[in-house]
């Protein structure tokens, strides 16, 4: 596998690490217990710049136009797909975000967060079994190597220098103070570490 795609499949960790808090959210206001609006902001500040901006940003931004350039259809299923669910993604964060603050209303907030579960964890496996392997298929090795180098600009540009480390830690703090979430998902989470930093042949520590 590439590093190119190893990093948006580790960022997919995170993500898929971040449903799960999301999850026992949702489980917390469906039994009553109060939930902390204040953490309810924080994990919706790391959907929406970690998930969308950086991710996302990196696939419609960077690895789209360069699937784009190799003869891939800018309608081709894959590419049409992602778009829509991105664009999904980011209504369902916004109508969170209005039921949770500044006080949380929790029918709302639940009915949107599943769907946004639900939503983003169906896009993920068709990212993995489909969209990542047809651009490991249609990009030679020198286009990935590139495309890799691109990210890392990308992070710095977009989010800043140490941002991506400092919304790992911060998902890692709701996660213990989640910590049902936290142990069911912890196979899946690794802790952060910059890709960008090691040498191509080192393999990750995530």
């Amino acid at each position: 596998m590439s590093q190119a795609i190893d990093d948006l499949k580790q960022e997919h960790d995170a993500i898929l690490f971040a449903l799960d808090i999301l999850d026992r959210m949702v489980a917390r206001v469906d039994a009553g217990p109060p939930v902390d609006p204040q953490q309810v902001g924080s994990l919706l500040a790391f959907l929406h710049e970690f998930a969308d901006t950086c991710h996302h940003g990196k696939e419609e931004g960077l690895l789209m136009p360069a699937l784009l350039d190799a003869g891939i259809d800018r309608d081709a299923a894959p590419l049409r797909r992602m778009l829509d669910e991105h664009a999904q993604g980011r209504e369902l964060v916004q109508l969170m975000r209005a039921a949770a603050l500044p006080m949380l209303r929790g029918a709302e907030f639940a009915a949107a967060a599943r769907a946004y579960a639900a939503l983003l964890r169906g896009h993920i496996a068709h990212e993995h079994e489909v969209l990542f392997p047809l651009a490991e298929a249609r990009l030679s090795t020198a286009q990935l190597d590139n495309l890799f180098d691109a990210f890392a600009i990308h992070e710095s540009e977009v989010i800043g220098p140490g941002r991506h480390e400092a919304l790992h830690e911060m998902l890692g703090e709701l996660g213990e103070k989640y910590a049902d979430t936290a142990a069911t998902a912890a196979a899946r989470h690794r802790p952060a570490a910059d890709t960008h930093s090691r040498p191509r042949d080192q393999p990750s520590v995530w």
